[in-house]
């Protein structure tokens, strides 16, 4: 029997966030999501890289038995590829990107996964999860400190324990299951996981639309819920090939993958490449149109003004250079961020860059929270500094990354705890007198610490 995946892909910058750091791709063999983080630190760039190495493996029939092997390689080069990036722009430290992927290799797919962006499938109804998140709130889950319920509303639910950064470290989860035709699949970054309740995915995925009308109703659901992040969506579904009309095997790419082009990946050439290459010939054809308007329109009056403007050109500019440079210091002390002084997360009045050798920020408060206690991606983040729109949002962020501190301490302590060794013996003279016996720790003892918090928190950066 053969099979086909028929697919459709969405993305949306959201109702807060200012630029799309999301990327999804979906093709004939190969759906992907890729959720960048780091804020200006290249979420953006990080996301798009990881599609763009992964897109490689779109267009090419894989063997069941070496498409995780395919597929392994590929997040392997995508994390070369990051790491290369930041040696060669260091402002881009920081940077990462979850990725969900899932390969067709003949009637199997192979599915990875690292990070918080999740696979679902839905089958006879009945929606399954088929990722675990990497995340702080699933290790408490896992061991049972908390309920699923509890872990979607949890301070610390954006606190992910494993992503691609570069390191090599940066493992993903793989499994192979086989396809059978009905099956819906569903990739998607947390902005839509995060928004919308697992009842509502199930029905909206159940109701039998086509995979872009089904994509196009997600979006609109998370907007619904209030857009708090970008929200990227890949719906796929396996159908079984016969005397119908086939699939297309056009690929999709969208969010920031389809407008950022990898540089020296491997994947040049690829589906991925040349979706992404079409869509900006496609956007500059529309804008030289526009240009050209404008230029036309501009043209008379622009000669009219440039005779006037050699008369008032002196006056004027003494009077905004002296209006100016106070308007730009009193907007300057308006602007605030979050950055690091003296080992410590602080709250900055003023702008994130310095002019030349001009300091345009000061330090307001020393917040006590140490670097040291963050993991490495956030600490990254406040070493490049946090921009907030006001002080208000820059004490929001601060009380988040106190909030992951303290998590990061007490998963420390967990693991650190030692085990109560027994008292010496007593019987003789020369044998000191016992000591109390230990308390029992109120704090169950970790399990397994494959994915503990510390393998994070407070580790080198």
């Amino acid at each position: 029997m053969a099979i086909a995946l028929r697919y459709a892909a969405r993305s949306d910058v959201g109702l807060v966030r200012t630029t799309n750091q999301d990327s999804g791709y979906a093709g004939p063999h190969l759906l992907v999501v890729a959720d960048g983080m780091g804020g200006h630190a290249g979420g953006d760039v990080a996301s798009s890289l990881a599609v763009g190495e992964l897109a490689v493996l779109d267009g090419e029939s894989h063997g069941s038995d070496d498409a995780a092997d395919h597929l392994h390689e590929a997040l392997e080069a995508a994390n070369e590829q990051l790491r290369r990036r930041v040696e060669s722009e260091p402002e881009l430290a920081g940077m990462g990107t979850t990725v969900t992927a899932v390969l067709r290799a003949g009637n199997r797919l192979v599915l990875a996964h690292i990070g918080d962006s999740r696979g679902y499938m839905l089958r006879d109804g009945r929606l399954v999860q088929l990722t675990r998140d990497h995340s702080y709130v699933q290790t408490l889950v896992d061991e049972g400190r908390i309920t699923p319920e509890e872990a979607e509303h949890h301070p610390q639910r954006s606190m992910i324990m494993r992503v691609l950064t570069g390191r090599a470290d940066d493992e993903a989860d793989v499994s192979v299951r086989e396809a059978r035709p009905g099956d819906r699949y569903l990739l998607c970054s947390d902005g839509l996981s995060g928004v919308v309740s697992h009842d509502t995915l199930t029905a909206t995925l159940a109701a039998g639309d086509t995979p872009e009308a089904t994509c196009e109703r997600l979006v609109d659901l998370a907007l619904r819920g209030g857009g708090p992040d970008n929200v990227s969506c890949v719906v796929a579904d396996v159908v079984e090939l016969g005397g119908g009309t086939p699939p297309s095997t056009t690929p999709q790419v969208v969010g920031a993958a389809a407008f950022h082009r990898p540089r020296r990946s491997s994947a040049t050439g690829t589906p991925a490449a040349r979706a992404a290459a079409l869509r900006g010939e496609q956007g500059d054809g529309a804008d030289d149109e526009e240009d050209d308007a404008a230029r036309a329109a501009e043209g008379a009056g622009s000669r009219r003004r440039r005779r006037r403007r050699w008369i008032a050109g002196p006056l004027v500019l003494l009077l905004l250079l002296g209006a100016g440079a106070y308007g730009v210091w009193d907007w300057s002390q308006r602007q605030w961020f979050v950055g690091a002084d003296a080992g410590q997360v602080a709250l900055y009045r003023g702008l994130t860059q310095d002019v030349g050798p001009v300091t345009t920020s000061s330090v307001v408060e020393l917040t006590g929270v140490a670097l040291a206690d963050l993991p490495p991606t956030y600490r990254r983040q406040v070493q490049n500094r946090i921009s907030a729109v006001d002080r208000a949002g820059a004490e929001r962020t601060v009380a988040n990354l106190r909030e992951i501190a303290v998590a990061c301490r007490a998963a420390a302590a967990r693991v650190a705890t030692p085990a109560p060794t027994a008292s010496p013996a007593a019987g003789t003279a020369t044998d000191p007198a016992p000591a109390a016996s230990p308390t029992a720790s109120p704090t169950a003892p970790p399990t397994s610490t494959t994915d503990e918090p510390t393998a994070e928190c407070g580790g080198s950066s």
